[in-house]
């Protein structure tokens, strides 16, 4: 039978399910985090995700750690990309007359704008254009902002200079690192730090410690996660990537096996997101997208063998990561997805799912392979303890092993 209910429906009931609650249980939680008084509880006889209309409180649901569902979540606003032709519309430059402005003596404002419009776009190509490709423009475009400081500028152009700078550098350094080149992407990253502090740019110098918080993460270095994400935290409180330092820590947390230090780092993160403004540009790289922090807590989830609420937001990323086409808009939150259902799937003893769910989280176009050898290494050790003997679970982890020597030192650990 098809389920015409909508997403919103349907994301309430799976939640509900996946915490064993009766819709008695479901309506008192609701009542604890509602707005207003709600009707007594035996007034209301139909399911909240059966109603005609969704729910209008902003929190729904309260997670296991102590924090609500946020609305946003559940209601996530639509997706958006901006195009090459909305580039044009808004800077009314083409690339040509970009390059020949910034050859120019002097730098004017309008150059500075289009170079925010350029680098907010490059931001925004991240989960979908090639590494290759991304990372030939992204040093093409760091080189030539970079040579904006040998002309004459005021030091309010010097400050945002500076800070075009920073964000390039990081957005470059993000790919050499999915492209295995973590020596590379570490020099990057500490120049893009050296960018932010002379810049005074907090949100800047923020991000360049999630950098080395994401680098520490997939190496294996969760104490170093934890530093990185403290020491981002405290110069970048205000801004949207506390929230995802906060996720960091978090998921390093869930790797030392710590369950309460797991509950209050993602209470902290839910609590920060639940102060901020609804971003403009969800594609940017750099902006914390509401939607993301289900792939944060399927991730702690799936480590600390809550397997019922990891299988359910792994359900939902892949949801919302997928157009009604096929086409995937968020295609490294699928594979981690994928790799979820996989673990998942393996400890309940359904080898053919979890092969197939592993088997296509490394056929995607777009990877981050430091990522996707992390997670697929929970799948492995799932893989080896229970299915050694299975020729299938031997042909995925010899593929496994192949990844890892053509990307050495992320499986050293």
């Amino acid at each position: 039978m098809t389920d015409d209910r909508p997403a919103w429906a349907r994301r309430i009931a799976a939640e509900r399910m996946a915490r064993d609650w009766s819709q008695r249980d479901a309506v008192r939680a609701l009542r604890a985090h509602a707005p207003t008084e709600l009707p007594a509880e035996e007034s209301i006889d139909l399911p909240v995700e059966a109603l005609g209309v969704r729910p209008d409180a902003e929190r729904l649901l309260p997670t296991d750690h102590g924090g609500p569902l946020r609305h946003g979540d559940t209601f996530p606003a639509p997706a958006r990309r901006d195009g090459d032709r909305e580039i044009l519309a808004a800077s009314g430059m083409e690339t040509l007359e970009i390059v020949s402005r910034l050859n120019r003596s002097d730098v004017d404002n309008a150059t500075l704008d289009a170079l925010h419009i350029t680098t907010d776009r490059l931001a925004s190509e991240y989960p979908y254009m090639p590494s290759e490709q991304l990372l030939i423009e992204g040093r093409q475009w760091l080189r030539r902002v970079v040579e904006l400081h040998t002309k004459s500028l005021t030091l309010a152009q010097h400050c945002e200079v500076l800070a075009l700078s920073g964000w390039l550098a990081q957005l470059v350094g993000c790919v050499e690192y999915d492209t295995g080149d973590r020596y590379a992407a570490e020099s990057t990253r500490q120049a893009a730090l050296s960018l932010a502090t002379e810049a005074d740019h907090a949100e800047v110098a923020g991000w360049a410690h999630e950098m080395r918080a994401w680098f520490a993460l997939t190496t294996g270095d969760y104490r170093g996660v934890i530093a990185a994400s403290q020491a981002g935290a405290e110069v970048a409180q205000h801004h949207g990537v506390a929230v995802q330092l906060a996720a960091q820590e978090a998921k390093a947390w869930a790797r030392i096996g710590d369950r309460r230090q797991v509950e209050v780092a993602l209470d902290k993160g839910r609590q920060l997101l639940e102060g901020m403004p609804y971003p403009a540009n969800l594609d940017n790289h750099f902006v914390v997208d509401p939607a993301k922090f289900d792939v944060y807590a399927m991730d702690c989830y799936r480590l600390v063998g809550e397997d019922k609420l990891a299988r359910t937001l792994a359900n939902e990323v892949l949801r919302a990561g997928t157009d009604f086409d096929g086409t995937e808009r968020s295609p490294m939150r699928n594979v981690e997805a994928r790799v979820t259902l996989g673990v998942t799937a393996a400890r309940e003893g359904d080898l053919e799912q979890a092969l197939d769910m592993g088997e296509r989280a490394l056929e995607g176009d777009r990877q981050s392979v430091p990522s996707l050898i992390m997670t697929s290494r929970e799948l492995a050790a799932e893989m080896r303890r229970r299915y050694s003997a299975e020729p299938a679970a031997q042909d995925y982890l010899a593929r496994l092993h192949s990844l890892s020597e053509q990307k050495p030192g992320f499986m050293s650990r």
